[in-house]
């Protein structure tokens, strides 16, 4: 598996080449996907050794932080080329990815390996209920456009503005409690796993993966455009599916292989740490930075967007309630990201 991925680095100079030489948008589009996996893939593997120098919670913040990295700079230049819908499907692609796709395929991977997994309740609850408080942050500046005869572009910003400021603190507040107040509850058996680099060449692979995943995405966003207008598909389906995998590459590949190696608490983290991590900071750091670069974006979503959003953080509350997981519950999660992927690809 170390091989393939390693294979898969070559497709980083071909598709930055492809770029210089102003080959077609769509090749290079496809190129630059395929190029941010071998990335995503040494994000994920160093942000795992370093959860195994410290615990759960800091490795699957350190991989959630990295790996949004790419989905906050890809958000930044598609703010700055004025592609506010596709930065918003973006996240909200993120956010049904990692709760349903990812978190689904970690379940039903390791659960093939280990009939039943469990993971600390108390920790995967904590995430969950601030997910709770993310939907309702989002669904508050819906409700006041719908209703509100003062619901016009300027003051919904503002709102968006203030929300955004809310659940940053909130945010900040979780951290504390993971990394803190409650560290114990995301604290591994000492010695089970064993890490194999140092925390320096750790974080040194992490930042230099970063980088390169930060130039290939910008030249991904510069040709999202010329996709849209050969295949027909809507800003939105390229959002929410393609730029949101891409963007979360990272974490899709970690929460899967620690969940194989039955480190369930830790796959949680990634996952639904990630997801968390999208809406209470990356989506708010958005609505901040584009009051800086590009046209100001507000945080409402469409109704359906929405309302994927609200089913996803639901099904996985369920999910998780009784602190253990199995492959069948993967399998229901995928189905649903499928049967949401596939309403998104006729919904005009």
């Amino acid at each position: 598996m170390q091989k393939f991925f390693i294979v898969f680095l070559a497709f980083v100079p071909i598709a930055i080449v492809a770029h210089l030489m102003q080959l077609s948008d769509t090749l290079v589009f496809f190129l630059c996907a395929v190029a941010i996996i071998p990335l995503a893939k040494f994000i994920g593997e160093a942000t795992e050794e370093l959860s195994s120098h410290t615990n759960a919670a800091v490795g699957g913040f350190l991989n959630a932080t990295f790996g949004n990295a790419t989905e906050l700079i890809i958000g930044v230049f598609a703010l700055h080329a004025g592609l506010v819908e596709v930065v918003k499907a973006s996240i909200t692609g993120s956010i049904i990815g990692n709760l349903l796709l990812v978190l689904g395929t970690a379940m039903l991977l390791g659960g093939s390996r280990h009939k039943n997994q469990k993971f600390n309740l108390t920790a995967a609850q904590a995430n969950g209920s601030t997910l709770l408080l993310a939907v309702v942050a989002l669904i508050i500046p819906a409700v006041f456009l719908w209703t509100s005869h003062e619901g016009n572009a300027p003051i919904l910003q503002e709102l968006s503005l203030f929300v955004s400021i809310c659940m940053i603190l909130v945010y900040v507040a979780s951290l504390f409690f993971a990394m803190y107040t409650h560290k114990h509850l995301y604290t591994e058996e000492v010695g089970k796993y064993e890490a194999r680099w140092s925390i320096k060449k750790s974080i040194l692979i992490l930042l230099a993966a970063t980088l390169m995943v930060s130039w290939v995405s910008e030249i991904l966003v510069g040709t999202i455009e010329a996709v849209v207008a050969q295949f027909g598909w809507t800003e939105m389906f390229i959002g929410v599916i393609f730029v949101a995998i891409v963007g979360n590459i990272a974490e899709h590949v970690s929460a899967i292989t620690v969940a194989i190696k039955n480190r369930m608490d830790l796959s949680i983290q990634i996952a639904v740490g990630s997801a968390t991590q999208i809406i209470m900071l990356v989506a708010p750091l958005l609505v901040i930075i584009s009051w800086f670069v590009g046209p100001p974006m507000d945080l409402v979503f469409s109704t359906f967007e929405l309302t994927a959003i609200m089913f996803s953080v639901f099904i996985t509350n369920a999910v998780i309630a009784d602190g253990e997981s199995n492959w069948l519950e993967g399998v229901q999660l995928i189905m649903a990201y499928v049967i949401m992927g596939i309403a998104f690809f006729f919904y005009h």
